[in-house]
C-alpha cells in the first residue's frame, strides 16, 4: 500500500519489469546521498568545522555503535551497516516531502533491504571465517539442527521486512487520514512523530542487521575457541 503523492503506483513498464513510485523515490534518495557525500568530502580539512564536524560526529557515533557489538570487525561491516542506517533514515523522511511518500512504506522495498541483510550475514561470515568454517556452524551442536537453522534464517528475514514496512505504512496512513479529516494544521505534531519514528525505525533495522551479522561471525569464533580449549585439555 502506498500513501498519497505524485510518485505512486506503477509509472512505467519495460516488458516484464515495472517501475513504481517506490523505485523512483529510492533512486532519488540514492542520488541525493551520492551528491551529499561528494559535497561533504570534497574539501576535507584537518580541523573539522561546520558540516564536516557534523559528518565526522555521525560517522563516529555509528562506528561506536558497531564497536559495541562487533569490536574486532568494525572496519569490515561499517560501510554496509552505516549505509543502511543513512539510506533508511532518508527514505523514511522522504514522506515529509509534499508529493512523495516513503519508499520504506512499500513492502517490496523493505523486502529488498531484508534480502540484502540476509546475503550480507553469509558474506561477512564467510569473509571472516572462510566458507567451510562458516557452513559448519549450521550443523552445530548437532546436524539435526540444520532445518531449524534454515527456518530461522528465513523467518527473521521476513520479520525484518514486515516490521519496517508495517511501521512506516501505518505512520503515513495515519498522517493522511488526519489531514483528510482534521485539516492541515492538526498534523504538525504528527510530523514530529514521523521524524522520531523515522529515526527509531532506521536505527532498529540497522541494529538488527548488525546483530544478525555478528551472530554469523561470532558463532564461528566461539566454536573455534571451544575447539582450542578441548585440544588443550
Amino acid at each position: 500500500m502506498e500513501g498519497p503523492g505524485l510518485l505512486n503506483g506503477i509509472l512505467a513498464r519495460l516488458g516484464p519489469f515495472v517501475i513504481t513510485g517506490s523505485v523512483v523515490t529510492s533512486w532519488i534518495v540514492l542520488v541525493a546521498l551520492v551528491l551529499a557525500a561528494w559535497l561533504l568530502t570534497r574539501k576535507i580539512q584537518s580541523v573539522p568545522t561546520g558540516a564536516q564536524l557534523l559528518l565526522e560526529g555521525a560517522i563516529t557515533a555509528m562506528q561506536d555503535a558497531i564497536a559495541a557489538v562487533l569490536p574486532q570487525h568494525v572496519e569490515l561491516v561499517f560501510p554496509f551497516v552505516g549505509t543502511l542506517w543513512v539510506f533508511i533514515l532518508l527514505a523514511n523522511l522522504t514522506g515529509l516531502i509534499p508529493g512523495l511518500h516513503s519508499p520504506t512504506a512499500d513492502l517490496s522495498v523493505t523486502a529488498s533491504l531484508a534480502v540484502l541483510v540476509f546475503g550480507s550475514v553469509h558474506w561477512f561470515g564467510i569473509c571472516a571465517e572462510g566458507l567451510g568454517n562458516y557452513l559448519r556452524h549450521y550443523l552445530q551442536p548437532n546436524p539435526i539442527m540444520l532445518p531449524f537453522h534454515l527456518v530461522s534464517e528465513v523467518s527473521r528475514t521476513v520479520a525484518l521486512a514486515v516490521r519496517l514496512f508495517g511501521n512506516m505504512m501505518s505512520l503515513e496512513l495515519a498522517a493522511f487520514l488526519v489531514v483528510w479529516i482534521a485539516g492541515l494544521l492538526v498534523p504538525i505534531p504528527l510530523l514530529l512523530l514521523h521524524i522520531v519514528e523515522a529515526i527509531i525505525q532506521a536505527y532498529l533495522f540497522g541494529m538488527l542487521a548488525l546483530i544478525y551479522i555478528a551472530g554469523g561471525i561470532q558463532s564461528q569464533e566461539v566454536r573455534r575457541r571451544k575447539e582450542r580449549e578441548a585440544r588443550s585439555r
